[in-house]
């Protein structure tokens, strides 16, 4: 599995703008800002990170799938189910 990004490193602080009612009710709920911001940008990251591949890999993943519906899985023929 490849390192989506470096845990360990340093906290950066940074300026956001978010919808001030939104900003309001997560502090009254206590939910933390940082946190929740850094989960969905991993979740993020990770889909733009597949979604490329899959663009860049594309056209071998199409060559591939032609194979297999013309000439079957290799040891197909030697399946007992």
């Amino acid at each position: 599995m490849t390192i989506l990004y470096n845990s360990e490193a340093k906290k950066k602080a940074t300026n956001l703008s978010i919808n001030s009612d939104l900003l309001k009710k997560a502090k009254e709920l206590q939910i933390n800002i940082s946190n929740s911001l850094e989960k969905t940008l991993i979740e993020l990251i990770k889909e733009q990170e597949m979604k490329s591949w899959e663009d860049k890999n594309k056209t071998s993943i199409n060559s591939y799938n032609k194979r297999v519906a013309k000439n079957g899985l290799f040891g197909d023929d030697m399946r007992s189910f």
